[in-house]
């Protein structure tokens, strides 16, 4: 055990600094710090002595250095279990550390924010990873922290009389692996290609399990705030491995719409999705819609929002079983109201929450890398109209809802849509036809004057005629098979519009 006299604070993340602080200086430890987190601690009215003040030099060079000096470094590293180091200490007059705290400049998030090269160079960190691989090698001595969680175990620690061995030994492991992908977010930024994909996560918990009961799973966070991983929980059970999947399946289906919209998932497949068109509260008419879509599946499905949740839309989710809902922000009413459902999860996404940029696979021996699918064939005005009379504004808004709803679904997938809401989905069947059956019988009365989508093209008239002779009025279908003109005989034979967008929306 080692008892803590001298600490060493310098940190990018100040949260909980001023507190940690206080009870440091509170227990007699003396605080040895850095440019602006030794300005915060000072004007707190706590104690702390400026680096420069240990190493008689200046900080210089807009602050590029500061600790680079062997006052600091000999400090960090002296292993005090060997004589000769104690006594070179004492020739030099440097009195070592037993603590020393420290987290890296924002990288990653500076990277994420767009920010130009010159202000990204600076935000490459040289003395903070030097004082953190310094520490964590001489954990034997010194206990690293980097994480401001890790400041209630610290100072519990001390107060039990020093930090142990092995915490020391854990939090030099945590110091490692900061450092590895703050260095590894750095070399990808500077190699600004796809030779090399460096990816490095941090465990935020441990869940339950898995997809099944017998098969151990963790939640990891990439280092930025913007995804479903850092979304805050105000209600319900923890998550579990299945909600985690149907929750970002759910925002990637309801945040492909700017108006108004809300999605439901189960299994990772929406079973009902809308966008609010009516009314005063546009995504309480999301909801009902979306719900309206399929409601014996709805039962114990995710929802997501793209808008803050109102009081009336809680209420119309307390009434039936859900899972999970996830949104931007909640009415301090629709809060109290859902909060009352002990076992629902309330995610509040984080204010620069946005889908990754990225989507990665892993396959045995390697991975998958590729760009989000988008929608540059979105715009109707690209579609070429292969049958039947150009669409009234209505019924384009429809088709446009369709081509868009129907990217979140699985393939093989046709989604029906009425009033910007699906009425019917077939989805993940290994055929096409089965599909347009499924969107048939799942849209029920609802088929007759509906439009379709198809996220790939139609490889023979079959699935098309289903369709039709269910009273679909139009269709929209990227085109591009080899009998293209036999499915357009078709659809004019029936006198239906269809346009071909000339791009698919396969989601595997």
């Amino acid at each position: 055990m080692i008892a803590v006299k001298r600490a060493l604070i310098s940190v990018s993340d100040k949260s909980g600094l001023i507190e940690f602080a206080a009870e440091l200086s509170w227990l007699g430890i003396e605080i040895v710090s850095t440019g602006s987190t030794a300005k915060q601690i000072a004007q707190s009215g706590i104690a702390v002595t400026e680096v420069s003040a240990v190493t008689g030099f200046p900080e210089s060079l807009d602050g590029r250095v500061k600790t680079l000096h062997p006052a600091i470094h000999a400090g960090i590293l002296a292993d005090l279990r060997l004589e000769s180091h104690q006594n070179q200490l004492v020739e030099m007059g440097i009195k070592p550390f037993q603590l020393v705290v420290v987290n890296l400049y924002p990288f990653a998030q500076t990277v994420a924010a767009g920010a130009g090269f010159e202000e990204t160079i600076e935000q490459i960190d040289v003395g903070g990873p030097a004082m953190v691989r310094a520490s964590a090698k001489n954990h034997a001595n010194v206990a690293i922290v980097v994480d401001p969680s890790r400041y209630s175990q610290v100072l519990e620690a001390i107060r039990q009389g020093g930090t142990t061995a092995e915490f020391r030994r854990q939090l030099a492991l945590e110091a490692f692996q900061h450092t590895a992908s703050y260095d590894g977010a750095i070399a990808s930024w500077l190699e600004g290609s796809s030779a090399k994909l460096n990816l490095k996560f941090k465990k935020k918990s441990d869940l339950r399990y898995g997809e099944n009961s017998h098969q151990a799973a963790s939640v990891y966070v990439d280092g930025t705030s913007q995804g479903l991983a850092n979304a805050m929980q105000l209600g319900g059970k923890e998550m579990s491995f299945n909600n985690y999947v149907d929750t970002e399946a759910a925002l990637r289906a309801a945040y492909d719409f700017t108006d108004p919209a809300v999605a439901i998932i189960k299994h990772a497949n929406p079973c009902g999705l809308a966008v609010g068109s009516a009314g005063s509260d546009l995504i309480l008419d999301a909801y009902v819609k979306a719900h309206n879509t399929d409601p014996v599946s709805a039962y114990g499905g995710v929802i997501a929002a793209n808008r803050r949740v109102t009081a009336e839309m809680a209420q119309a989710v307390s009434e039936v079983f859900t899972e999970v809902i996830a949104a931007p922000d909640y009415e301090e009413a629709a809060l109290e109201i859902l909060q009352k459902k002990k076992n629902l999860r309330i995610l509040k996404l984080t204010a620069d929450y946005k889908l990754p940029s990225q989507e990665i696979r892993q396959i045995s021996g390697g991975l998958l890398a590729q760009q989000p699918d988008d929608f540059s064939k979105l715009d109707a005005s690209n579609w070429q109209l292969v049958s039947g009379e150009p669409a009234d504004s209505k019924t384009m808004q429809d088709l446009q809802f369709a081509w868009r709803a129907v990217r979140s679904v699985k393939s093989n997938a046709i989604l029906l849509a009425h009033n910007l809401a699906a009425v019917g989905i077939g989805m993940g069947q290994v055929n096409r036809l089965d599909s347009c059956r499924l969107a048939v019988a799942r849209a029920g009365e609802r088929v007759s004057g509906s439009v379709g989508a198809s996220d790939a093209f139609f490889p023979f008239a079959d699935g098309l005629e289903v369709l039709l002779e269910a009273g679909v009025k139009a269709v929209v279908q990227p085109g591009g098979s080899v009998r293209d003109e036999e499915v357009i005989e078709s659809a004019k034979a029936a006198g239906v519009t269809m346009y071909f967008t000339g791009e698919r929306h396969f989601f595997h």
